[in-house]
């Protein structure tokens, strides 16, 4: 199993940026491709970014192209989402994911999920 633990989260201003990290423990964190995903209140959770086991290839939601940059450390077992300019309808609890499979962006396609880290944006 993966151990995923994220954190990072808090309440900035629209505008503003922040990083969050992914700490991943238990079996090798290379060996697995990760993304992050968020869930807005009342909303299903969505695919925000994507990248492979090395990180060299990277996939994101149209809508958050030029945002938000996806990226992993393998030698510290992290993964990253910096997002810049920041907007109120960013506000929600965003979770990283790790698969063995095809890159994807459905919730189901992901075998580990940590417990979130909310991400709340005022306007």
């Amino acid at each position: 199993q993966v151990q995923l633990v994220e954190s990072g989260g808090r309440l900035v201003q629209a505008g503003g940026s922040l990083r969050l990290s992914c700490a991943a423990s238990g079996r090798t964190f290379s060996n697995y491709r990760a993304a992050w995903f968020r869930q807005a209140p009342g909303k299903e959770r969505e695919f925000v970014a994507g990248i492979s086991r090395t990180g060299g290839s990277t996939y994101y939601a149209d809508s958050l192209k030029g945002r938000f940059t996806i990226s992993r450390d393998n030698a510290k077992n992290t993964l990253y989402l910096q997002m810049n300019s920041l907007k109120p309808e960013d506000t929600a609890v965003y979770y990283c994911a790790v698969s063995t499979r095809a890159a994807t962006v459905s919730t189901r396609g992901y075998d580990y999920w940590g417990q979130g880290t909310q991400v709340t944006v005022s306007s």
